[in-house]
């Protein structure tokens, strides 16, 4: 039982030591993301089309 009291005392204290990051820094990395996620969705979608229409034309 002392380890886990010790563990999570630990952890707050590790937590206290992290430097979390602005809201304003927050947003645009989340946005940074979301962008570059979609644009390769819309990357990989293409490639697939593609790809299933030149197998169409094979077989």
């Amino acid at each position: 039982m002392k380890k886990i009291i010790r563990y999570f005392k630990e952890s707050r204290l590790e937590l206290k030591k992290v430097v979390w990051p602005a809201r304003d820094e927050v947003i645009a990395s989340t946005k940074i993301v979301l962008i570059s996620t979609a644009i390769f969705a819309i990357a990989l979608g293409l490639v697939d089309f593609l790809l299933v229409q030149g197998l169409e034309l094979l077989f």
